[in-house]
């Protein structure tokens, strides 16, 4: 399937959407029995969450990582994370959206939810040639995320390990059947306006999302 350059891809509903983090256990695993972060987990940092499960698996190899051993599925509302997509500012500086990089770094210093968007990965965490949204949270964000936003957290480390042992096996099809469904999120275009350079939006009919399930 062909995708645009730049789109955002999610396991969804029609409130909510699903992101991966990836922490110790000491963290890990209270946040995912309570339903909540705890309280040794830093609102005073940048957090950064992802709705794509094999970008996930990429950054933190697959559970493997030291730090990153508890992978977290996230649900949390779409109000919240478009909110944080309109108040979010590239984290990298593109002409096409920015007077000049003096006018981007002011933006970026008073935004409180920056965006990437990164090479998607296959099942062997190659890169693909369209990209991944990654969206990092500071400030009025991170408390809005942590105390707002947040619907319930699960545990996926279990799926993460599952999942790699058919790719070490070479059983990718097996591999593809435990993955996310994950779809287009279907959001208005101003909401990512300032977050897609114009000749990387997609075109009418171009990846359309197909409707939330319930």
């Amino acid at each position: 399937m062909q995708h645009p350059k730049h789109q955002i891809r999610a396991r969804q509903t029609a409130s909510t959407l699903t992101v991966y983090q990836a922490y110790r256990p000491a963290l890990g695993l209270p946040a995912a029995r309570d339903g909540r972060f705890p309280a040794a987990w830093s609102r005073e940092r940048m957090t950064w969450i992802k709705p794509s499960f094999l970008w996930m698996m990429y950054r933190c190899g697959w559970a493997e990582k030291e730090g990153q051993e508890t992978v977290l599925a996230i649900e949390i509302t779409r109000e919240g994370f478009e909110w944080a997509l309109r108040n979010a500012c590239l984290s990298h500086y593109v002409p096409a959206l920015h007077a000049d990089q003096p006018s981007w770094k002011r933006q970026l210093r008073q935004s409180p939810a920056r965006v990437q968007w990164d090479p998607e990965r296959n099942l062997r965490l190659a890169p693909l040639p369209h990209r991944s949204l990654q969206l990092g949270l500071s400030g009025e964000a991170v408390r809005r995320y942590a105390d707002e936003w947040i619907v319930g957290i699960q545990d996926v480390t279990g799926l993460a390990k599952e999942v790699h042992s058919h790719v070490r096996a070479g059983r990718l099809d097996a591999a593809t059947a435990l993955l996310p469904d994950e779809r287009p999120y279907d959001v208005d275009d101003e909401v990512l306006a300032h977050l897609r350079a114009p000749n990387e939006r997609p075109h009418a009919g171009e990846g359309a999302p197909s409707a939330p399930a319930a």
